[in-house]
């Protein structure tokens, strides 16, 4: 596989006001108008965690994106961990 069509996968952990604001709908959105694979949940201490795969340039932008979040959200911290993908196929907001 040449560089371009390099593989990422990112494994973020959002924390701030996330949830009850449209986050993970608008992760969703963004992730598929992108081609990045993966999901997006809300956990029960107030984070939203993503997994994010697809070309590294896409999964960059989505990252990048998370700090600032959906239009309602305030972003306080991102935590990334990059690992080998895992063929993600679709993106889904998980319950």
């Amino acid at each position: 596989m040449n560089e371009e069509n390099a593989r990422a996968r990112a494994h973020v952990f959002v924390s701030g006001k996330v949830q009850g604001v449209f986050f993970r709908n608008t992760t969703r959105d963004n992730a598929r108008e992108l081609g990045v694979d993966g999901w997006v949940r809300n956990l029960d201490d107030g984070r939203v965690e993503a997994v994010f795969e697809g070309p590294e340039d896409a999964v960059s932008t989505m990252v990048s994106w998370c700090h600032e979040g959906s239009s309602r959200a305030r972003v306080d911290d991102v935590s990334v961990e990059y690992t080998t993908p895992e063929g993600e196929d679709g993106f889904e907001v998980r319950r």
